[in-house]
């Protein structure tokens, strides 16, 4: 039987976070709404009480009824599950005066408490409340302490319930992974057998049951989720799969071609479709940026549907939804935080049964899989790319010269991040390092890509505006375009990414001087929030 931890999700935009952590320890989890525990799953090995936008006083604050849970499972609060489970049960949680935010060292822990095995003098945690523990309940002692909060961390005598007041699940806890594995390992007793090789051979053997001969039909975009779906069925179904890769006219420079290559490579049985005309006569004229999207995402419908219904013999579509994609979708609030291309259903005239072989996989955790099963380094990497490509990377209507203009300005930035080459050190590299980039670590540094330090990075055309310049004796009136990159652990907020100056001026001579239509380069240095990483 598969072991899991549950996650019970208070609201904190760091709850993907701690799920990830944990994947990283080789131990499968589950986040769930914190008033969904499944107490009939007998595969839970321990609780995990997440953060919160609350306060536990807030009469909107999340509660749960943790009777049947506490004794019989490890409890770990973290954060608002920490302050909640002080105050449920007696201690006093009050305003902390001003927000603790920011690094803080733990100057006082139990060394004895199997919490805190391994943890170094003064190890740096991450504060983020506006709240503190000021009274811990009777039957409760403290067992760590910073110079700012008292109850950094406390236990519940004889028992396995633990709560700390900072973010173990952040890079900037330096030790925070060690506290989880002794959490998750050590008290709760992880096996730790979940693994992407574990993964592949039980996902193709479930969907060799599942499937068994029946015709799939799987729509690629060329993104990392979908093609690592495609080689995953391909393993377990052969040439039963069949996958329909649309070209809407608004991708990046020769990427269909070069996309459909990959696929082929790698032995996948791959239908291309050129619907370029079609998407640009239906865009004509139209720069509402929602109102692009809509014409785009019926038109991808429209065509992958037209082709698939050529195969009547299909009874499954395949997707490459990813866990985020579910838990963002059916947030614990009730209200869709945005809508995904791939959640939802599907269209009622096709007919298909749903197969979803990435459903419970993190992002980074796709990319091992994909490793796992030797995909080519440069499809797993790809950052993500919005469904309707270029189109929201254009301010204005949509035509094929402005796409031209931005396809030559993207090659440049994209393949610049690609050869220019960075060397990291401590939590910066703590970070790519945690998100599956292949580097070794050489006298505490590693050497990577500025591609592969960042989460996304994309070029936007204004071509709504008009800048003056000059080209040799010749003055010009052309259109600008503004850099973005971004580093990011889950794309629910993002910071943008400093990039060296001395690549920043590469970028913009090779494109000023190469991109017919451009007299001008800018960079985005907004972080998400406010700003969103797409512009429209």
């Amino acid at each position: 039987m598969q072991q899991k931890i549950i996650i019970l999700d208070f609201g904190s935009q760091t709850t993907q976070l701690i799920g990830r952590r944990l994947r990283e320890l080789d131990t499968f989890c589950e986040i769930l709404p914190y008033n969904k525990f499944p107490h009939d799953d007998p595969s839970v090995i321990g609780v995990i009480l997440s953060g919160s936008p609350y306060s536990v006083y807030d009469p909107e604050a999340f509660k749960v009824d943790l009777t049947n849970i506490r004794g019989k499972y490890p409890i770990l609060g973290i954060c608002y599950g920490a302050q909640y489970m002080a105050q449920t049960y007696g201690g006093k949680v009050e305003s902390a005066g001003s927000r603790e935010y920011g690094r803080a060292n733990l100057e006082q822990f139990d060394h004895e408490n199997p919490l805190f095995k391994g943890f170094d003098e003064n190890s740096q945690v991450w504060m983020s409340h506006g709240d503190t523990i000021t009274a811990i309940p009777e039957n409760f002692h403290c067992i760590a302490s910073t110079s700012k909060v008292k109850f950094a961390a406390y236990q519940a005598d004889n028992e396995k319930l633990w709560g700390v007041q900072f973010h173990p699940e952040v890079f900037h806890s330096l030790q925070g992974t060690q506290l989880l594995k002794n959490f998750v390992v050590d008290i709760c007793g992880s096996r730790q057998d979940w693994s992407p090789d574990s993964f592949v051979d039980t996902t193709v053997a479930e969907l060799k049951a599942q499937l068994g001969n029946d015709r799939v039909i799987l729509g690629l975009s060329g993104g990392v989720d979908s093609s690592v779906a495609a080689v995953l069925l391909n393993r377990a179904i052969g040439k039963n799969l069949t996958c329909i890769f649309v070209d809407h006219g608004m991708l990046r420079k020769n990427e269909f071609r070069d996309v459909m290559h990959d696929y082929e490579c790698l032995g996948l049985n791959v239908i291309g479709v050129d619907a370029s005309a079609k998407f640009f006569a239906d865009l004509e004229g139209v720069t509402d940026p929602e109102q692009k999207r809509k014409i785009i995402g019926r038109d991808f419908v429209e065509v992958f549907n037209a082709e698939a219904k050529k195969f009547t013999d299909a009874k499954w579509l395949a997707q490459g939804t990813i866990y985020p994609d579910r838990i963002e979708s059916l947030n614990i609030t009730g209200k869709v935080i945005k809508s995904h291309h791939n959640v939802g259903g599907l269209p009622k005239e096709m007919n298909l049964q749903l197969c979803e072989p990435l459903k419970w996989l993190f992002k980074d955790e796709v990319r091992r899989v994909g490793r796992s099963m030797g995909m080519p380094e440069h499809l797993i990497t790809r950052h993500p790319f919005p469904g309707p490509g270029l189109a929201v990377r254009i301010l204005g209507d949509i035509t094929p010269e402005k796409v031209r203009i931005l396809q030559d300005a993207d090659d440049i930035y994209i393949r610049g991040l690609r050869d220019y080459k960075v060397k990291l050190s401590g939590e910066e590299a703590r970070r790519v390092l945690a998100a599956g980039v292949p580097a070794d670590m050489k006298d505490g540094e590693i050497e990577v890509s500025l591609y592969d330090q960042i989460w996304q990075a994309g070029t936007v055309l204004l071509s709504t505006v008009r800048s003056v310049g000059v080209m040799g004796d010749e003055r010009t009136y052309e259109h600008p375009v503004a850099l973005r990159a971004v580093t990011s652990t889950d794309a629910m907020t993002a910071d943008w990414a400093h990039l060296p100056y001395d690549f920043m001026a590469k970028v913009s001579n090779d494109i000023i001087n190469h991109v017919k239509g451009v007299n001008r380069v800018c960079y985005d240095i907004s972080s998400k929030p406010p700003s969103t990483i797409e512009w429209e």
